[in-house]
């Protein structure tokens, strides 16, 4: 059961790299951002929202092992803990921070526990 909660954990995760990576507009507005007179926005958006995602995705289930589904946990728990200090300091949209900090912390708990506990 471990094993294919994981897998839908790396699955998720290169799904929603796969956003920011083939449609950076889409997730730029998704996330209130806003864009520029350049492209460099956009650049971000696919290598950080997207590519990383998608290959630590990949990777963590080409490396099958424990250890590297719980560091894409670790990865998670600072994207949570990212929220929490922005919750604090920039008050952005509640809603939108609780979807998704929630999907992150959820995963950021599995993927740590369940590997590394």
């Amino acid at each position: 059961m471990i094993d294919i909660l994981n897998v839908i954990a790396a699955l998720a995760t290169v799904a929603f790299g796969l956003f920011g990576f083939v449609a950076p507009r889409y997730t730029a507005q998704t996330l209130d951002l806003a864009p520029t007179n350049s492209t460099m926005g956009l650049s971000e958006m696919r290598a950080s929202v997207g590519g990383l995602f998608v290959v630590s995705g990949l990777a963590v289930m080409w490396l099958d092992a424990p250890i590297a589904y719980g560091m894409l946990g670790f990865a998670y728990a600072g994207a949570a803990a990212g929220r929490v200090v922005s919750l604090v300091l920039d008050k952005p949209p509640f809603r939108k921070l609780l979807v998704f900090g929630g999907i992150e912390a959820a995963l950021a708990l599995w993927l740590i526990i369940a590997n590394l506990g």
